[in-house]
Formats: C-alpha cells, sequence, structure tokens
C-alpha cells in the first residue's frame, strides 16, 4: 500500500473580514497526488478558502503547510518558490483577450524562466497537445467556445509544471458535455503527470466524478461540515447538512 505524503496542511484556520468570522477551526489534509474537492453551497466560503490557499487572502488565526513550510510565516522568496510550483484555473479562464492562445501560455514562460524563444514556442505547441488544443496557438479567446477557453486557461496554468493545480468552479458556464471533456482532463493530468489538484465546486457530477477526498463547507455553522471521499460521504452523510447537499434533497 502507498503511503500517501501531505502536500498541503491546514490547522486551525480561521477566515475573518473584520468582526464577521466566515468560517472557522478548519483542519484538513491534501496528500500529494490528490483531486481534492472544496465543496458547498452559495456562500459558504470556497472561493475565500481557494484565495487563502493560493495566498491571495490572509487567515485570521491558524497555519498553512505547504511541501512543510509555513506559508504565511515564510519569507518573500519562499513563498515565490512555492507560488510557482502552482497553477490556477480562474472561473472564467483568464486568458488575456488580446493575446492569442500561444502568446497567453507563452507568458509565465517568459516572465519567469529563462528558456529561449524556440523552446518557449515548443513547450507552449506542448501544453497545448496536453489539453486537446494542438493547431490552435494562433486563435484568439473571442474566437473559441467557453470549454476550449477553460481547456486554454488550464494549459496555462500549466506552463511552469505545477505541483499543485487550483481549479474555481471549472464546470462554470459550461454545457454537460464541455464538463465532462474537463472533468475527464483533469483525471488525466492527475494520472499522468501526478499533479495535486485543488477544486471548488458545487457541481454534484463532477465531484463524484473526479473526487478523491473533500470537505464540505456548512454555511449556517460556518465550518467544515465533512471530511472525506464524496462517495463515502453521499453512502454515509455525516448530518442532514451534507446529506441534502449531495443528494439535493433527493434522498
Amino acid at each position: 500500500m502507498k503511503i500517501q505524503e501531505a502536500q498541503i496542511i491546514v490547522q486551525n484556520v480561521t477566515i475573518a473580514y473584520g468582526d464577521f468570522v466566515l468560517l472557522k477551526d478548519m483542519n484538513f489534509t491534501i496528500n500529494k497526488g490528490d483531486i481534492f474537492i472544496i465543496m458547498g453551497g452559495s456562500g459558504c466560503g470556497k472561493s475565500s478558502l481557494l484565495r487563502v490557499l493560493t495566498g491571495l487572502t490572509p487567515i485570521t488565526k491558524g497555519k498553512i503547510f505547504i511541501d512543510g513550510i509555513n506559508f504565511f510565516q515564510a519569507t518573500q522568496e519562499q513563498k515565490d518558490i512555492l507560488m510557482h510550483r502552482c497553477g490556477i484555473l480562474y472561473q472564467s479562464g483568464a486568458l488575456f483577450s488580446s493575446m492569442t492562445l500561444a502568446e497567453n501560455i507563452a507568458l509565465p514562460l517568459q516572465q519567469y524562466t529563462n528558456y529561449s524563444p524556440k523552446l518557449i514556442n515548443e513547450l507552449v505547441e506542448l501544453k497545448l497537445a496536453l489539453v486537446g488544443l494542438y493547431g490552435f496557438g494562433e486563435f484568439y479567446p473571442s474566437e473559441i467556445s467557453g470549454g476550449m477557453k477553460k481547456r486554454a486557461g488550464l494549459a496555462r496554468a500549466l506552463a511552469l509544471d505545477p505541483e499543485i493545480v487550483y481549479f474555481d468552479e471549472p464546470s462554470a458556464g459550461l454545457d454537460p458535455i464541455s464538463s465532462k471533456l474537463l472533468d475527464d482532463l483533469i483525471l488525466d493530468i492527475n494520472h499522468s503527470l501526478g499533479t495535486t489538484i485543488v477544486v471548488v465546486t458545487h457541481e454534484l457530477e463532477s465531484i463524484f466524478n473526479i473526487g478523491k477526498n473533500s470537505i464540505f463547507l456548512d454555511a449556517e455553522q460556518r465550518k467544515i461540515g465533512a471530511y472525506g471521499n464524496p462517495k463515502e460521504l453521499l453512502n454515509n452523510p455525516p448530518n442532514q447538512a451534507v446529506r441534502q447537499f449531495l443528494t439535493r434533497g433527493g434522498k
């Protein structure tokens, strides 16, 4: 049996804005190679937690360790190194509209490496091929579909070969077929590259299709209401809030 190695450890974390406590006393671990789901209803704090994990929002209390380093007590140099190991796919794809897909993907390589233009072009083609967009490098975001934009955004997130990739509502705005294709792509990347994947979503099909581990954020209690494999939580929900979320009231 393979021993899992912790990549992200969240200890007693509270997120608050002034006197308003959004989430409190959170404890969970994301192991290397996990596809980890952060799920819950609207307003439960999923995106806020993602911003904390990616270093965009400070925590009010607690500790977050990434590869053994206490992120919010790390030096700026340590933070930069850790962040370069991460990629993010934003909900909208967040592509620069004035750049081609190839230019979008090349941007982080140009900014954070000393690679030659020839090598960068080769890597861009490789990333496009990885997400099923080989030959689309000269297209602009306005010339492709919503699902293709998400895949192009993922290609950019993978540009620096990150160890961790964060997804913010990847299925948002996609039709069921495009959503399933993206789920399959996430599984392929996780399997072939061993990438740790953290997904914020409320979409049940995606949760059950790709999730290996998860937390459920309870908006009413303002804390983690469940922690475990989504299918196991469906079969044995620890409370009514989890049951209602995972069945949408149908079980």
